[in-house]
């Protein structure tokens, strides 16, 4: 039978002794097969029956939280946050916070969150962040890029794409295979199963080629359901390309060859984010799919919405 044939191979491939065996290799061959059968086996089952569909993009998630524990740390996340940091007091960008963040609100089908918008008070923290239940804070350090409401939607619709398609309790899902592969390969490297340089190679080859591509993925999967949100509130998602612009602090034609940002060296793959001239590109691959659902409106108003489909234009997103 098929196992039989499994069974075989693997006694070949980690039981047969030779001359030019280490020490290590002397192990009983059964603890080798025992602990590669465990890791397969619980990834398997993990995998399996924690495997969902990201709303929007169909894209596979392996998600082993509930969306009700993953709110309720949101909203715990979100207090203490507001505890420690100095909120603005300015009455002008808080209002305009606000009306941005209900617009796209009112476009989201999330009757479980309760929206709240907070305005950070540190110009030098270009960042913004949306996290389950609806909580979303913004930095005043990035306005000076978003300039205008359609970049602060960009940001906004973004960042709550991200707590939409629930990217959070993704990576603490995900988090939980890795931390249990790291627990099987030092414990099978101490006990002389494993190869120690193996197992640290293994972990190298996993961060750059899996963990890395999938943060990106996560990125431009935010980054496309994001002009949706903004195009549905009323709000061009022509502007995104501008505000991205801004952002890498040059004409996307000038990106990388005549100035750079703080991080461009680091190269593509060894990032967490796309580069800037990758995310612009996949944008404007992207804006006419968004363009559907846009029709400028009146403040505070929105307009019925369609369906979200999956990104066509890119590979990127899947």
């Amino acid at each position: 039978s098929i196992y039989v044939y499994v069974d075989a191979i693997m006694r070949k491939r980690f039981c047969d002794k030779s001359e030019t065996r280490s020490n290590i290799d002397e192990r009983p061959c059964h603890l080798r097969l025992y602990i590669i059968g465990l890791v397969l086996s619980v990834v398997a089952y993990l995998t399996i029956f924690g495997c969902i569909r990201a709303p929007g993009t169909a894209r596979d998630q392996i998600m082993f939280i509930s969306e009700e524990k993953e709110i309720a740390l949101g909203i715990s996340a979100f207090r203490d946050v507001l505890k420690q940091a100095r909120l603005s007091a300015n009455p002008e960008i808080n209002t305009m916070v606000n009306r941005v963040g209900r617009r796209i609100a009112d476009v989201v089908d999330k009757p479980g969150y309760h929206w709240e918008f907070a305005v950070i008070q540190d110009d030098k923290q270009i960042n913004a962040f949306a996290l389950p239940g609806g909580k979303v804070a913004i930095f005043t350090g990035i306005l000076k890029h978003t300039k205008t409401e359609a970049g602060l939607a960009t940001v906004m619709a973004h960042e709550i794409a991200h707590a939409l398609q629930r990217h959070g309790a993704e990576r603490m899902s995900r988090g939980m295979l890795e931390q249990l592969a790291q627990v099987v390969a030092m414990g099978g490297a101490a006990s002389g199963a494993i190869d120690p340089q193996l197992a640290m190679g293994a972990m190298s080859v996993y961060g750059v080629g899996i963990s890395l591509p999938h943060n990106r993925r996560q990125e431009s999967e935010a980054d496309y359901i994001g002009l949706q949100l903004m195009a549905k509130a009323g709000y061009d998602p022509q502007e995104a390309i501008g505000f991205w612009e801004r952002m890498s602090g040059c004409p996307k034609q000038m990106i990388g060859r005549f100035c750079f940002r703080s991080n461009a060296a680091i190269p593509e793959f060894l990032s967490t984010h796309p580069s800037d001239l990758t995310r612009i590109k996949q944008i404007e691959a992207w804006i006419e799919d968004a363009t559907q659902y846009y029709q400028p409106q009146k403040e505070g108003k929105s307009k019925p919405t369609q369906k979200a489909t999956k990104p066509q234009s890119s590979s990127v997103v899947h």
